[in-house]
C-alpha cells in the first residue's frame, strides 16, 4: 500500500514537471535556449499574440479609416542659381480626398507657385495634379487628379469643438509618408498666417506637426477631418523648423465654406460685415461705461462697406487699454440673428454660414440705446482694413 502510495505520488510530480517545462500552463511567456559557443543564451517570449488596450484599438482604428484618403503632395519649381542657371526644386505636402472625382484640399502655400504638382496616394500610385481653386487669405488651395478607387475623407463640423478633445494629424513630416501623430486640443484661438491674414477659431494642438505635415487633416477620436494642419510654432533661437508642441489647424467650417465659394462662383468670395473691432470684457466694459459686459464693439466701419451702408457708426474718441490704443464711442454689437456675440470668434462663424449678399440682423447699442440693423452683407476682399 505505501510503495503504491509513493508511485502516485512520484507520477503526480513527474506530469506537474512535464506541463510546467513544455506548455507553461498554456500561459504568455515561454523561454527558447540558443546553443552556440559560450554560455547559452535564454530568450523570453511572448507565447501569445498581442493585446490592446481600448485607447489602442481606437488609435488603429482611426488610422485605418483615414489613411486611404490622405495623399503627399510634391510641388516642383525652377529658381536662378548664383550663375543665373534654371535649378529644380520641390517642396513637399499633405493633403486629403474629398471625393472620388478627385478633388483633394491642402494649403495653399503647399503649392504657391509650383510648376508641376503630384499627388502620392496612400498605396504608392503618382497622378499628376491640377491646381483649380486657390485662397491665399484662408491658406487654402484645391486641386484634382484623375485616379480610381478613390477614399474620400469624411468631414466634421468645427463649430463644438472643446479643449482637451483628442485629435489625429497624419500626414507626411519630413517625406515620411503616412505618419500619425496624437494629442489635444490645445486652444481655440484666432491667429495671423504668415501672408498676415487672420485665422479665426484656429485649432491650436500638442499633436506632433512637422514640415511636410501641412495640408494633411487633423482628425477627431472617429477620425472625421476638423481641421486642416498649416502652423507650427517654432524656436527662433533653432535653425531647424520642427514641433515645438504647439500647432494650428484652419477649422473644417472655414475650408467648407471656401469650398462653397468654390463650386458656386469659381473663386472665393467671403461675406464681411466690414468692420474693425474690439471684443468686449466685463472689465473694459465697466471702465468704459458700456450698456453690455459683451460683444463687440466697432471701432472703425469700412468705406462702403456692409455695415456704413446699414447706418452702423464706428467710434471717434482714442484711447489706451493697456498698451493697445483703441477707438471709443462706436456702436457695440450684441447679437447677429439672435444669437449672442461674444468675440470676433462668434462673428467669424456666422459668415462661414453665410454667403455674400445674404441678410442678417444686427442687435447692438448705441449709447444705452438698443437698436437693430439689417445688414446686407459684402465682400470681404474687396474692402481694405
Amino acid at each position: 500500500m505505501i510503495f503504491r502510495r509513493l508511485l502516485l505520488t512520484l507520477l503526480i510530480l513527474g506530469g506537474f514537471w512535464y506541463i510546467v517545462s513544455h506548455y507553461n500552463g498554456g500561459g504568455p511567456i515561454r523561454e527558447r535556449t540558443l546553443e552556440g559557443k559560450g554560455s547559452p543564451l535564454t530568450l523570453t517570449e511572448a507565447h501569445a499574440a498581442p493585446e490592446y488596450d481600448s485607447e489602442e484599438m481606437n488609435n488603429i482604428s482611426v488610422y485605418k479609416k483615414a489613411l486611404p484618403s490622405v495623399v503627399n503632395i510634391t510641388s516642383s519649381t525652377q529658381t536662378l542659381n548664383f550663375f543665373y542657371g534654371l535649378v529644380p526644386s520641390q517642396g513637399q505636402g499633405s493633403g486629403f480626398i474629398l471625393d472620388k472625382q478627385g478633388h483633394i484640399l491642402t494649403n495653399y502655400h503647399v503649392v504657391a507657385d509650383a510648376q508641376k504638382i503630384e499627388v502620392a496616394t496612400s498605396d504608392k500610385h503618382r497622378f499628376r495634379a491640377r491646381l483649380i481653386g486657390r485662397d491665399q487669405g484662408h491658406d487654402l488651395a484645391l486641386l484634382q487628379i484623375d485616379a480610381p478607387n478613390l477614399v474620400p475623407a469624411v468631414l466634421a463640423d468645427s463649430r463644438n469643438l472643446v479643449v482637451g478633445q483628442k485629435v489625429y494629424a497624419i500626414g507626411n513630416p519630413f517625406g515620411l509618408q503616412g505618419t500619425m501623430t496624437t494629442g489635444i486640443i490645445s486652444a481655440i484661438r484666432s491667429i495671423h498666417n504668415p501672408q498676415g491674414s487672420t485665422i479665426e477659431n484656429a485649432i491650436q494642438t500638442d499633436a506632433a506637426i512637422n514640415p511636410g505635415n501641412s495640408g494633411g487633416p487633423l482628425l477627431n477620436s472617429r477620425g472625421e477631418v476638423i481641421g486642416i494642419n498649416s502652423l507650427i510654432a517654432t524656436n527662433p533661437n533653432e535653425n531647424v523648423e520642427q514641433s515645438a508642441g504647439i500647432g494650428f489647424a484652419i477649422p473644417i467650417d472655414t475650408a467648407k465654406a471656401v469650398l462653397g465659394d468654390f463650386q458656386k462662383y469659381g473663386r472665393v468670395r467671403r461675406p464681411s460685415l466690414g468692420i474693425v473691432s474690439l471684443p468686449i470684457s466685463p472689465d473694459l466694459a465697466g471702465q468704459i461705461g458700456l450698456a453690455a459686459d459683451y460683444g463687440v464693439l466697432i471701432q472703425r466701419t469700412l468705406s462702403n462697406g456692409a455695415a456704413e451702408r446699414a447706418g452702423l457708426h464706428g467710434g471717434d474718441q482714442t484711447a489706451l487699454w493697456g498698451n493697445m490704443q483703441i477707438v471709443l464711442g462706436g456702436d457695440l454689437i450684441v447679437a447677429i440673428d439672435g444669437q449672442d456675440v461674444t468675440s470676433t470668434q462668434d462673428i467669424a462663424d456666422v459668415m462661414n454660414r453665410h454667403q455674400v449678399g445674404d441678410t442678417v440682423t444686427i442687435t447692438f447699442y448705441r449709447g444705452r440705446r438698443k437698436m437693430t440693423a439689417r445688414v446686407t452683407l459684402g465682400e470681404a476682399r474687396d474692402q481694405a482694413a
